[in-house]
């Protein structure tokens, strides 16, 4: 198992295993900001986790398109949580099961299998809606530091025990009973209540975002009915997120009081699904799968069918096939970032790198905010060896995004294009550093030291960072041996 998968699982197991209550009146829960544990740790520890799941854990999905779609809706609902301002981050995990997880500081992870399952775009944002209500009441926070002796470092430690629930119940079970989780595991009831508040917040999210309410209880009642069908597979997200029938008939009760207001799934809801489903088994397989479905018209959006078979065909390195596909979909007037991202690679693999580009410049005045069209666009400047322009678009979108890892990657690969290596190794010091990997930081700023290109100016900033990363690894030693 890779190691990031084992480093969340406590941290979700202690707010998320146990059974939900009966009763109507929830109890009151006490003031969210009142924690032993601070809001500022608890951002700190979420992203210690974050940066090992994104830069080691191979489950991790690296797609611009998806995570792009999944901040895009996470936005939406936020906006109107209790907590706004938290800095949530959305991000997908490459695995087929059900689930979905909530990290400290505002970090989601969406399981692919949980994409490709939910039947309507409601029905997604409800169990993201639930998740940003974890968040939001702090219900890690509070069920974890129900024990004064849990230190950050045992907290982690605990959580590398225990990130096995995100998929096995049973493997979870065993590391509750083992190391400083069995200290708290006596005070797990505290999530029964936890799963209700949850429920309760995250019907109020959909509600003002403008979802269909009842995309919550459709979902988890077809979740219900397969665990009936399939008796001792529960899926992963009903392991660590138990429902009673008694909490479905709240969510059900709750919809009773909402005018039925019908939405409209997103573009962007089904060409996701269309890519997630795409990936899958070999190119061959993709494109006959998607093949039999425009053929015999079995879809719920002709224009993400159409996308699905453009992917595939990409995959397959049908370039022409690809283009074909992509321009049948856009001819019915969807309008989306993902297909002119797709058309614009196409363009760039078939070796028209110029118009690639022009279609990406088109894109980013259309859909400033998509993700995708940045890192496609600074990337094709790369590939067509455009370093200069590359480097001055990567550091003018550092100006909005400065913790942008990627964008610090493609700014060390600009310099080293022009040849400029200590300036390389101090941009991959950055990216390294964002990570969270300080040594790896440290090393590179050694090399540009070494390097022998960079200016006075340059190796001032060089040499104060190289301090500043020097005390942050003795900071980080301290807090290891605490």
């Amino acid at each position: 198992m890779p190691f990031a998968q084992r480093l969340v699982a406590g941290l979700l197991a202690l707010s998320l295993l146990t059974q939900p209550v009966l009763a109507d009146d929830l109890p009151e829960l006490g003031d969210v900001a009142s924690n032993d544990l601070s809001l500022a740790t608890e951002k700190k520890i979420g992203q210690q986790i974050m940066n090992e799941i994104r830069w080691r854990d191979h489950a991790y999905l690296d797609d611009a398109d998806v995570e792009s779609y999944l901040n895009q809706l996470g936005g939406r609902l936020t906006a109107v949580s209790n907590d706004p301002g938290m800095g949530f981050v959305f991000f997908p995990i490459n695995d087929p099961s059900i689930n979905a997880f909530a990290m400290p500081g505002g970090y989601i992870g969406i399981h692919t299998g949980l994409l490709l399952s939910a039947q309507s775009e409601s029905e997604l944002a409800g169990v993201m809606a639930h998740e940003i209500s974890h968040v939001t009441q702090r219900h890690i926070a509070r069920q974890v530091f129900q024990s004064k002796k849990l230190s950050m470092a045992s907290m982690l430690a605990m959580g590398l025990a225990l990130l096995a629930a995100r998929s096995s119940s049973q493997v979870a079970g065993a590391a509750i009973a083992t190391s400083q989780a069995g200290a708290i595991s006596a005070q797990l009831a505290f999530s029964r209540d936890f799963e209700r508040e949850s429920d309760r917040l995250g019907f109020e999210i959909l509600r003002r975002a403008g979802f269909d309410v009842r995309g919550m209880s459709l979902f988890f009642e077809r979740l219900q009915k397969a665990v009936r069908l399939y008796e001792n597979n529960a899926t992963a997200y009903l392991r660590t997120h138990p429902l009673s029938s008694e909490r479905l008939t709240d969510m059900q009760n709750r919809e009773q009081s909402v005018a039925y207001r019908q939405y409209v799934d997103s573009p962007d809801f089904q060409l996701v699904r269309a890519k997630l489903r795409a990936m899958q088994g070999t190119p061959r397989e993709a494109v006959k799968d998607f093949d039999e479905l425009v053929r015999e018209k079995k879809y719920a959006s002709e224009a993400s069918v159409h996308f699905g078979l453009a992917y595939a065909l990409f995959r397959s390195r049908d370039w022409a096939g690809a283009e074909q596909e992509i321009l049948l979909a856009r001819k019915l007037k969807v309008s989306s970032a993902i297909l002119e991202r797709m058309l614009a690679e196409i363009k760039i693999a078939q070796g028209n790198a110029d118009a690639g580009l022009a279609l990406y410049r088109e894109a980013m005045q259309r859909y400033p905010f998509h993700q995708g069209l940045l890192y496609g666009y600074a990337s094709a400047l790369i590939g067509a060896r455009r370093f200069d322009d590359a480097l001055r678009f990567v550091e003018t979108q550092l100006q909005s995004y400065p913790q942008d890892i990627r964008l610090h990657k493609m700014r060390a690969e600009s310099f080293a294009g022009q040849g400029r290596r200590a300036q390389q190794h101090q941009a991959l010091a950055e990216s390294f550093s964002l990570q969270g990997q300080t040594a790896a930081a440290i090393e590179q700023l050694q090399l540009a030291q070494r390097a022998g290109d960079a200016n006075f100016y340059e190796m001032s900033v060089i040499d104060t960072r190289l301090r500043e990363m020097k005390r942050r690894q003795l900071d980080e030693l301290k807090e290891r041996r605490n």
